[in-house]
């Protein structure tokens, strides 16, 4: 498998196929997902998909449309439209939803008519009534949704598989659902050399979600091997890409997630010291480089951010020392005390009568 490779690199993760090369890469600014306090505020024109699903576009998507019976990947938020109560999140969950079109649960009829209007990559706020929802009933137990209760949806397809019968990761075996992913990543790595980095990141986050925490708890031995060679390569990806979108924040997450498997991992170490490099925790990022540097003593790319690390502190403490100059200022010269003559003309009456007195007193006696 051959992944990106970037021009210019001459170090750092460019001896590993599975990884892109982001140095010296020219940055794009990206978007991330709505703010979770609420439903989203809209002004897109709304779609009528159904008596009771309405749809309003966030993003726009690319490509075509999934069919029935394709294998959907799908983040969402969900709010009862009444209270504005949130009621689930998989992004808080950081698991995204499979579902198969014509194969959803009856609860979620109408967030399924609202995907099957939507193309990969696409984000919008879904309006579905009561009865394509929870029910006259509602649910009780979790999650927990009131009765006759209209929701709103924030959703996000990431992507989708045309499978003719619908087949389930689950119905998968371990070399189907490794490959699947490996194919999602090599897909990433060709839309990251077009600069599409929110479509490839799609690819990328789809290629994760076939190996999902409860799937790599189940694997060991050549099969675990074979799942983190594609995995871990995934998230790094994702942390390149994050990187170039100036998302710090995500980046460190997905470069943590790789070292939590490989505590030793130079490109996570590496691309997780830069994006806190740019957030401005310099001590973190220094100690993400040093523990680099300790796996890779001759790695160009490290050296080179420690001694940028380096100039910038030496920066910072000399703007540091101008500030606390301009406040306090120079520590001030003394200054030559004024002769007080009429002091000393006093003491020197005072020493005369003395010195009189002193005479009669010797005369005297």
């Amino acid at each position: 498998m051959e992944d990106v490779q970037e021009q210019q690199s001459q170090s750092l993760v460019q001896d590993d196929e599975n990884e892109i090369v982001i140095e010296n890469a020219a940055s794009v600014h990206g978007e991330p997902p709505q703010d979770a306090n609420g439903p989203p505020k809209v002004d897109s024109k709304e779609e009528i998909l159904h008596d009771k699903v309405k749809k309003q576009i966030i993003k726009e998507g690319h490509g075509p449309i999934p069919s029935k019976y394709s294998t959907c990947f799908l983040h969402y938020r969900a709010w009862t439209e009444s209270t504005q109560h949130k009621f689930e999140d998989t992004w808080d969950e950081q698991r995204p939803l499979e579902m198969i079109l014509g194969k959803e649960k009856k609860e979620m009829t109408g967030l399924a008519i609202g995907v099957s209007s939507m193309k990969a990559g696409e984000r919008a706020l879904l309006h579905v009534g009561w009865e394509l929802g929870y029910g006259k009933e509602g649910n009780f137990s979790f999650p927990n949704v009131p009765p006759s209760a209209d929701i709103l949806y924030e959703v996000e397809l990431i992507g989708f598989d045309e499978t003719k019968e619908g087949k389930a990761r689950g119905d998968m075996t371990v070399e189907e659902r490794i490959g699947a992913a490996d194919r999602r990543k090599m897909d990433g790595n060709d839309l990251f050399k077009e600069e599409k980095l929110e479509e490839a990141m799609q690819q990328y986050e789809m290629a994760i979600a076939y190996m999902g925490d409860d799937f790599m708890f189940q694997l060991f031995g050549k099969y675990r091997d074979m799942a983190l060679a594609v995995k871990n390569p995934c998230h790094l990806n994702m942390a390149a890409s994050l990187i170039k979108l100036k998302r710090y924040e995500e980046a460190i997450g997905q470069c943590t997630v790789v070292l939590a498997e490989d505590e030793n991992n130079v490109k996570a170490l590496f691309r997780r010291a830069k994006a806190r490099a740019e957030l401005g925790q310099t001590d973190a990022a220094r100690e993400d480089f040093l523990k680099a540097r300790k796996f890779a003593p001759q790695d160009k790319a490290i050296a080179r951010e420690l001694r940028l690390l380096a100039e910038h502190d030496k920066a910072v403490y000399q703007k540091q020392k101008e500030i606390y100059k301009g406040i306090f200022g120079p520590t001030p010269d003394p200054k030559p005390k004024r002769t007080n003559w009429l002091i000393i003309a006093w003491q020197w009456l005072l020493s005369l009568f003395y010195s009189i007195f002193r005479r009669e007193k010797r005369k005297a006696e």
